[in-house]
């Protein structure tokens, strides 16, 4: 327990919780927590399956069917992937115990797992409960925010089991072109390792791009798996419901974890998912662009202040250089006691994240607008 890395974003909660008690009216810009309801076919189906008293029953240890066929037909029609729903589909309690349960099945103790940095905290999770080793891969400005791999020292490289990889990203909000795919799979084959892609914003591109899929890519499914998550896709944050999908040795592993922790997800949230996924996607399009205008509100509002920064290209994060003369920390807190508003200090997400903060398009245009018109009062630009 005491090897586990310190929840970083517990300690934000609460100090935004207790100006909040003090009766200050905060804008929590800080966390990743999908604010629009779950779409009402999707809940719909939710009501009616629960009533189903098959659904009152174990469920398949390793899931329905029926969702791993949807999941299949998602990215057959939305990326041009072909899966097999019996042997390349794992269906998950959401995308980050997937994301965790991979480093267990993968990592022996002193194994080397490369992580991006900034990257999302739970992959240190992972790691650290299958007592493997994290290397860094830091993702820079100069860089498109893309790993450099050439900068791996080969001593790491030949203990690297496993990677991580997540584009649209968490928290620099910028997309993966294909060409970095096929060199990660080429790097991936070299060196033996794993990629496990975090897929998550996998439907929130702005600006007319459609976000690439790493199973897209020739090669993919022989060196991987993508992990893909109902929580942005259809604002289902608090289902619980994701599906990791590719390699079919590695899925073979995840669900014969899984088969050692849980009997599978209740058979009605499975029949929603599946809803969710061959249902119409009309919602999906929608949200996506509820995102791009928030973020064009969010930039404009910038812009007049003089708040520098390059517009985010996915997910539903914006992600903000500090001024001069300021630790992320330093500056998120003055933002907290002085302006009322919550951002996440960039230092959270790892090493590389020092010098940047960021925040949530997950309120609306107006609070985004009075959030940035709250920082200007502070003459800081």
């Amino acid at each position: 327990m005491q090897s586990l890395p310190r929840q970083f974003f517990a300690s934000l909660v609460q100090k935004a919780n207790r100006r909040i008690a003090e009766g200050y009216d905060v804008i929590n810009l800080g966390q990743g927590n999908p604010d629009r309801p779950t779409p009402d076919h999707i809940v719909r189906r939710m009501q009616e399956a629960a009533a189903n008293p098959a659904f009152h029953r174990y469920p398949p240890f390793d899931g329905y069917l029926f969702l791993k066929e949807a999941a299949a037909q998602r990215f057959r029609e939305d990326y041009g992937v072909e899966l097999d729903p019996q042997t390349e589909v794992a269906v998950l309690f959401g995308g980050k115990t997937g994301l965790v349960e991979i480093s267990q099945c993968l990592l022996n103790p002193g194994d080397v797992c490369l992580v991006p940095d900034p990257g999302y905290p739970d992959y240190w999770s992972g790691v650290a409960l299958a007592g493997g080793e994290m290397v860094f891969m830091p993702l820079l400005e100069q860089n498109r925010f893309l790993p450099d791999y050439s900068a791996l020292a080969e001593a790491d490289l030949k203990r690297a089991k496993l990677m991580f990889i997540n584009y649209p990203n968490n928290p620099t909000a910028v997309c993966a072109p294909p060409a970095f795919y096929e060199e990660t799979v080429r790097f991936a084959e070299r060196h033996g390792i794993v990629v496990a892609s975090d897929f998550a914003y996998g439907a929130i591109g702005f600006d007319g791009e459609k976000p690439v899929s790493f199973l897209q890519t020739p090669g993919a499914k022989e060196v991987g798996v993508e992990f893909y998550t109902l929580s942005k896709t259809y604002n289902m944050a608090g289902w619980r419901v994701a599906f990791a999908v590719g390699n079919p040795e590695v899925i073979r592993l995840i669900n014969l974890i899984q088969d050692h922790y849980y009997v599978s997800l209740f058979g009605a949230v499975q029949a929603a998912a599946a809803e969710a996924l061959t249902g119409p996607q009309q919602c999906v399009a929608e949200l996506s662009a509820v995102y791009e205008s928030r973020r064009n509100a969010l930039f404009s509002a910038l812009e007049q202040i003089g708040w520098q920064a390059q517009p985010s290209q996915g997910s539903f994060f914006a992600w903000l250089p500090v001024p001069k003369g300021y630790r992320s920390s330093e500056f998120a807190d003055k933002l907290l006691l002085e302006a009322n508003v919550v951002v996440a200090p960039g230092i959270g997400f790892g090493q590389s994240g020092e010098g940047y903060v960021r925040l949530g398009l997950l309120t609306s245009e107006e609070r985004l607008q009075e959030a940035v018109e709250r920082i200007g009062r502070l003459n800081i630009f």
